[in-house]
């Protein structure tokens, strides 16, 4: 009954701890392509045959769900595999929509018409290929209308929390929310678009003041997994034990999984 978690590397591990914890009778296996990472600089082609290859080994692995907590991967492969790759027996599901129907205040699985929401004003931080694929937008767009969106690019930000270079990486959030701020002096929300950065959200909040509400994954995609699971429980699959692979190197992935999730973490080598 396992349930497939994907990244490009470390930063889908917000995600899963936050459904582990959701869900403590689920089994995950988790895949971290950390040989390949980051993929925000990566085209849209290199996207999807990297996220169709890790999905193809986690369904080896018995898990015929599979989460892309990846935002770069939801927004530049998901909806080409879910159209032309993705078996009728099989599910891939992305981290946007329960980001956007929590902003929007929607429940799951209402298709009614867009309309006016009260955020007006939305700061959008998320990798460069993320923010070239406006796939945020395409689907906030379905659901609101009148909200301004202004994107930022965070280079270097996964890369220096991959390195484990949390100064670096404090730096360089400051940097690119004041870059924001220069042409959305005054945002509303805010939208962690990757997973790596709930690990900055301190940093995030603090540089955009906390008159701004932040809006992170984790959490609204673990509510949103659970109630999926409820409504389709043959999804589960066919996998019953937890694990954590990876295409980095196993004793190098599991000591900054660890630095990161405050437990010991032991990859395997997918």
């Amino acid at each position: 009954m396992a349930v497939g978690v994907f990244d490009s590397g470390l930063g889908g591990l917000t995600v899963l701890d936050a459904v582990s914890r959701r869900l403590p009778d689920v089994p995950f296996v988790y895949f971290g392509d950390n040989a390949h990472a980051p993929y925000g600089v990566r085209t849209s082609d290199d996207i999807f045959n990297l996220t169709c290859a890790a999905t193809e080994r986690l369904w080896d692995e018995g898990c015929d769900l599979v989460i892309l907590a990846c935002n770069t991967a939801s927004a530049a492969a998901l909806k080409r595999m879910q159209e032309t790759w993705v078996p009728a027996d099989k599910r891939v599901l992305g981290v946007f929509v329960p980001l956007i129907e929590a902003l929007t205040e929607r429940q799951w699985g209402d298709n009614s018409p867009p309309r006016e929401v009260a955020v007006k004003h939305v700061a959008l931080f998320a990798t460069p290929a993320t923010v070239a694929s406006r796939a945020f937008q395409r689907e906030l767009a379905f659901r609101a209308i009148g909200v301004d969106v202004e994107a930022q690019p965070c280079g270097g930000v996964v890369d220096a929390i991959e390195q484990g270079d949390e100064i670096l990486a404090e730096a360089l959030v400051r940097s690119h929310v004041e870059a924001l701020k220069r042409r959305m002096p005054h945002p509303q929300a805010a939208v962690l678009g990757c997973t790596h950065y709930p690990l900055m959200e301190r940093v995030f909040q603090e540089a955009l003041g906390e008159e701004v509400k932040v809006f992170s994954q984790a959490n609204l995609v673990a509510e949103s997994l659970a109630d999926y699971l409820q409504r389709r429980p043959e999804f589960l699959g066919s996998g019953r034990e937890t694990k954590f692979l990876t295409t980095g190197d196993p004793r190098s992935v599991s000591d900054k999984a660890t630095q990161f999730l405050r437990r010991r973490i032991t990859f395997q080598a997918a």
